[in-house]
């Protein structure tokens, strides 16, 4: 087992390095992380491939039946093949480098990855996890896509406990989380376990995965009486039977196949090809979020504004908060933390200086925009006193009072 230079200390913090998508992790794993979005059927073209390498996945026949000649013919995904993003390829092709090596040098086994180019990974197996879960689902690469985003069967996405609504989740290669993990390496501390590939799903059975993805019509188009339904607003129970659905199929042998869509598309990557999520900082992604909000009639963006600072800025301030208070201190020489500051001021094992590791400045980082956006937008007074009783309690903390700034003006 090689854990590839990181420190006790650096494992207690989980995620020991993370950028662009790419995430070194406590268990010993390397993963990268990307949006899911939902996909059904695709094109060879769209999955970046050629129509002989469709057929050597096992894509010998188009969503019609016919046999695959060209590369505009749709065809219809696996429920657990996916498509990764073009950056996750080139990432998990130094991945299986690395694991080559691990094979070679230190197993004395024959290399198994061999790949020099994202194409070389199509058909090889990858352990895909959602953040804060602990149970990997199996899934196969059979394609790559501009988009940074991991187009996935609705079926893979509800098995990782996700509701298809764009969660960031990872993909790791199989044989790194097989060879490349050790439980050793985890924090012992509650919670330790999260994140970690402790389980994999090798098979989906569709009626064991999430509900929500029963849910998912499959007609080729609906119904006149679904439309005239609609227009005098029928109870969904009068209309269910119009429509054929995930939940009806579920232990026949079309619970897996021959699923419809309304509607094709030119290409699948026709929308934004990254998250906004990842882009700018909150105070600009919060003020897009609201002119949005105040655009789209049927949004109430009052109520968005005060979920927003109860169900986000409020807990985030109150937990810094608290993190603060209760914080360690750490030596900036060689990394060693100590919970109380020591008489000597100074680390004991090196004398370096000590720094703090939760500053002011992540306490208050939501205060002010709190503050304003609740003045704002008509939220209830409640959310105002809260946001109130925080400032006070951050005030008394991080105001001295023997220090005080006074202006030339102030002694007349």
């Amino acid at each position: 087992m090689i854990s590839r230079g990181k420190t006790p200390e650096a494992l207690e913090k989980g995620v020991l390095r993370a950028k662009h998508g790419i995430h070194v992790f406590k268990d010993g794993t390397t993963r990268f992380d990307m949006t899911n979005l939902p996909l059904t059927h695709f094109t060879p073209r769209e999955a970046s491939i050629s129509v002989e390498a469709a057929r050597r996945l096992g894509y010998v026949r188009d969503a019609q039946g016919a046999p695959l000649e060209r590369e505009d013919q749709v065809v219809e995904l696996r429920p657990q093949d996916i498509l990764v993003a073009e950056s996750c390829g080139e990432y998990l092709v130094r991945i299986a480098a690395f694991v080559d090596d691990l094979l070679e040098k230190l197993y004395r086994l024959p290399r198994f990855y061999d790949a020099s180019r994202p194409e070389d990974l199509l058909g090889h197996l990858v352990l895909t996890l959602a953040p804060h879960t602990s149970g990997g689902v199996l899934a196969r690469i059979v394609g790559f896509t501009p988009a940074r985003a991991c187009f996935a069967h609705p079926y893979l996405i509800a098995a990782r406990r996700r509701n298809c609504d764009g969660d960031e989740d990872s993909v790791i290669l199989l044989l790194d989380s097989l060879i490349n993990f050790s439980r050793s390496y985890l924090p012992q501390k509650r919670g330790g376990l999260m994140d970690a590939p402790l389980v994999l799903t090798m098979r989906i059975d569709p009626n064991e995965i999430d509900k929500e993805a029963h849910n998912m019509d499959l007609l080729p188009s609906y119904p006149l009486a679904l439309y005239e339904a609609a227009r005098r607003f029928a109870h969904p129970k009068e209309v269910e039977p119009l429509v054929d659905t995930v939940g009806k199929r579920i232990g026949s042998v079309l619970q897996y196949e021959a699923f419809g869509f309304t509607h094709g598309t030119a290409t699948i990557t026709a929308g934004p090809l990254a998250s906004a999520y990842g882009e700018g900082s909150m105070e600009e992604k919060l003020g897009a979020q609201l002119r949005l909000a105040m655009r789209i009639r049927a949004v109430d963006a009052d109520d968005v504004v005060a979920r927003i600072v109860v169900h986000h800025f409020l807990p985030d301030l109150i937990g810094n908060l608290k993190a603060f208070s209760s914080q360690q201190v750490r030596c900036t020489k060689c990394g060693a933390k100590y919970r109380r500051i020591p008489l000597r001021g100074k680390c004991p094992a090196d004398g370096s200086n000590l720094t703090l590791t939760v500053h002011e400045s992540s306490v208050k980082k939501y205060l002010e925009i709190s503050k304003r956006i609740t003045q704002e937008y008509d939220v209830s007074n409640y959310v105002r006193q809260r946001i109130g009783l925080v400032e006070d309690a951050i005030t008394s903390l991080f105001t001295n009072e023997r220090v005080q700034h006074l202006k030339l003006d102030d002694f007349f």
